[in-house]
């Protein structure tokens, strides 16, 4: 017969070995999103395209055609401005997905104990799929406007994974806040739509006034935004090494940030959810 043995903080000691211990749950989780999404939808996977499809065609026109406002180099203005849309665009999925997945799977964080973890991190995962099918996309457009990438390509997985790590930090601490105050449902989106137009998505971060390159950066995005696009475009704007660091900077404070304040307040969530 086996020993249960309980012992005070034994279940906080083993929490991070619980998260591996628990990755039968985190993969159910992400593969019954993914199903959801797509099952018994009208375009299905087409969705996920058509979005930053119109989005790019409609800053290409404002920015691009009524503001006259430039591209980096040689790019073309919509090329640019869907380097750009690739992690915006999956920043915005995962964070939206991870701050509403405590609220949405409350019946199944009322009656069973796992790391609570398990769930946010589940959605950023399977934001990951929009983005391939965005990178996808990206790849018809480079072959429709000729511009073929470079060796700075290979850099890409880097970017990606500051804006995982963006949407991780961000997503954790809107999941624990939306959790105590539901308002924040509503928070959400707007800061969504807010985040879009401080970033560099329909524009180049080289229309800024000099001197404002760092304190921009402060919006961990910019960094971001420039990466892909040096990374895609041939570098044809190089990097600001500087204002790199800053978002990347951010963007791990974030990350602990999001990360101590969910566990320092997992412990109410079954309570109160």
């Amino acid at each position: 017969m086996k020993e249960l043995l309980i012992e005070p903080g034994r279940a906080e000691r083993n929490y991070w070995r619980d998260l591996w211990r628990f990755r039968e749950l985190f993969y159910f989780l992400a593969w019954r999103d993914i199903l959801v999404r797509y099952k018994q939808t009208v375009i299905g996977i087409a969705w996920s395209l058509l979005r930053p499809i119109v989005t790019m065609v409609i800053f290409t026109f404002i920015f691009g055609n009524v503001a006259k406002l430039p591209s980096e180099g040689e790019a073309p203005y919509a090329l640019m401005v869907a380097a750009g849309l690739l992690p915006w665009t999956f920043f915005s999925t995962a964070l939206s997905e991870a701050a509403g997945s405590l609220v949405s799977n409350s019946n199944l964080i009322s009656k069973v104990y796992f790391p609570r973890l398990v769930v946010p991190a589940s959605s950023i995962v399977t934001s990951l799929v929009d983005f391939f099918i965005s990178v996808g996309m990206f790849a018809v457009l480079m072959v429709w406007f000729k511009f073929a990438p470079d060796w700075r390509v290979l850099t890409l997985p880097l970017f990606t994974l500051l804006a995982a790590a963006l949407a991780a930090g961000a997503g954790l601490l809107l999941a624990a806040l939306t959790v105590k105050f539901r308002d924040f449902r509503f928070v959400v989106p707007f800061i969504v739509q807010f985040g879009l137009f401080i970033s560099p998505v329909g524009y180049s971060s080289k229309t800024l006034p000099a001197g404002f390159e760092i304190l921009y950066a402060l919006n961990p995005m910019v960094g971001i935004i420039d990466g892909f696009r040096w990374a895609l475009l041939h570098g044809q704007r190089p990097l600001d090494p500087a204002g790199l660091a800053v978002s990347a900077g951010v963007t791990a404070a974030m990350l602990v940030v999001g990360i101590w304040y969910f566990r320092k307040t997992e412990k109410t969530f079954a309570d109160i959810i």
